[in-house]
């Protein structure tokens, strides 16, 4: 839906196909019922339902992690709307997503410790401008920029000694693993970088992004670069790359790519009337809204 809203934003013209896909897109937008989510009216959101098994798999959505989106486009919703209570209580955890300890010497406003998988600051902003956004939780500029400057300065330490990291190398997040899959972080580090964690991360960290870039471009060229991009990840360490793309690592490449050249999908984005007005319901504040 925050990928809809953005086109919709986007494709703003006169032409019969355009307001079609508008009409399409509001149609789609309107009839999400987030509020089923609620589970009978509950304090907040849960992750999965089906007519099939119900809420079988129980799983609240709590914070702090990547689905900061869906509280937001819980709240904008015209039709299917959730009030602040749910992600206070919810998303939120009445305040107990608040960290604020210091890590490598850079303080973490949310989240678990050293912050968790990098995507945590990737997916909900691929839309959401973090820039002057704040509320009664946080400064969210800070939270993005601190938790990758963490994952950074992990990577440079290298607690580890995995063969290969370095401040050319770096970025922990979820993303395949030889064998598996896995949420790498620094409190999970099997030795593997995932592309998608640094690039991602462009906005937020330019310089080592690049630099990052570089290397990976560079230096391992063909290991890791091919027709869709650079492959899903590697370990230097083992002598391993990924030969898969994940979709969920390619998208915010590309989007916070734009966003760090242009700003373009962040503006789109927080320009949707709704999610104005959800926003500042919510208790957001914002250059932006």
């Amino acid at each position: 839906m925050m990928g809809l809203l953005t086109a919709r934003q986007y494709f703003d013209g006169a032409l019969a196909n355009e307001v079609k896909l508008r009409d399409d897109i509001n149609a789609l937008w309107n009839n999400v019922e987030w509020d089923w989510f609620r589970r009978d009216g509950g304090n907040v959101l849960y992750w999965h339902w089906s007519p099939n098994f119900d809420w079988a798999m129980n799983m609240p959505i709590r914070g702090w992690n990547e689905c900061l989106i869906t509280y937001v486009l819980a709240a904008s919703s015209k039709t299917h709307s959730v009030p602040k209570i749910v992600y206070d209580f919810g998303f939120a955890n009445n305040g107990a997503m608040k960290n604020n300890n210091n890590y490598l010497g850079i303080e973490l406003p949310l989240g678990p410790g050293f912050g968790g998988p990098l995507f945590f600051e990737h997916y909900s902003f691929m839309g959401i401008n973090p820039k002057g956004l704040t509320d009664t939780y946080a400064d969210y500029w800070n939270q993005v920029v601190n938790h990758s400057k963490i994952n950074f300065e992990y990577c440079k330490a290298n607690p580890k000694s995995y063969y290969g990291y370095s401040d050319v190398c770096w970025g922990l997040t979820a993303s395949d693993i030889k064998n598996g899959y896995t949420a790498s972080s620094p409190t999970n580090d099997v030795g593997v970088i995932a592309p998608t964690a640094a690039i991602s991360s462009l906005p937020y960290t330019p310089t080592e992004s690049m630099k990052a870039i570089g290397f990976f471009y560079y230096q391992l060229g063909d290991k890791i670069w091919g027709s869709y991009g650079f492959k899903d990840s590697f370990d230097l360490n083992g002598i391993w790359f990924a030969d898969s793309y994940l979709a969920i690592d390619q998208g915010p490449q590309i989007v916070m790519i734009e966003n760090y050249r242009s700003g373009l999908i962040w503006k789109l984005f927080m320009g949707c009337p709704e999610i104005k007005t959800g926003m500042k319901n919510l208790g957001f504040q914002s250059p932006n809204l």
